[in-house]
């Protein structure tokens, strides 16, 4: 085999590194992250593979976009009402992610996927996926809350995972974005009285200037 001319060898490097970086990625772990858009906005937006491995289907529930993080509970897709599979097991993982309780979220697309870990009841807790889901397929999804912040749902902030194997898969995180800076607080007209007293004194110069 002959070698490359030395003036393809860059070209061909390059054709390499293109390649590597357009190349197809495996999908991670599920993964939901929720955070403030604006001043009254949150929005939860997931995406990546799940492996029910370990899980047995216990049943079709109607379920729907929500939050509740004082039962360690975060549904994202669609706000209406739809059959989705439920799975039981040895799911392990936060028995909560705040203090705040349950909200629906007023507009959701894509998949139907949740942990409903209902404070670590074992009885009540539930992996929620579409129905008919098949391990490793990916999923999409996104909620809106209006009118809220990370701060009036009241969440704490971090990464919480939730298990039910070893497996790169077996997992459920959500992760919560650092609050949002709150609103300025009116301050009763004292920087408005501040302007006033510096044209005041602007004023008061220049007539001392010109006597």
């Amino acid at each position: 085999m002959k070698a490359l001319p030395k003036k393809l060898l860059p070209l061909t490097l390059f054709g390499f590194a293109v390649a590597s970086l357009f190349s197809v990625r495996p999908a991670e772990a599920y993964t939901v992250t929720l955070r403030d858009v604006g001043f009254d906005t949150v929005v939860a937006t997931g995406s990546g593979v799940l492996d029910l491995t370990g899980l047995t289907h216990t049943g079709d529930g109607g379920r729907a976009a929500e939050i509740a993080p004082e039962a360690g509970n975060i549904l994202t897709g669609s706000i209406v009402f739809g059959f989705s599979d439920m799975y039981q097991g040895p799911i392990t993982g936060p028995s909560n992610f705040g203090r705040g309780g349950l909200t629906f979220a007023n507009s959701g697309t894509g998949d139907t996927v949740g942990m409903q870990f209902n404070r670590g009841n074992p009885l009540f807790i539930f992996l929620v996926v579409p129905d008919g889901y098949v391990s490793g397929t990916p999923l999409s999804d996104s909620a809106t809350y209006n009118n809220v912040t990370l701060r009036t749902l009241f969440v704490t902030p971090g990464t919480y995972v939730w298990t039910w194997g070893d497996g790169a898969d077996q997992r459920f995180t959500l992760k919560i974005e650092s609050l949002g800076v709150p609103p300025p607080v009116p301050d009763g007209g004292s920087t408005v009285s501040l302007l006033g007293c510096a044209l005041f004194g602007v004023a008061a110069l220049r007539r001392k200037l010109r006597c």
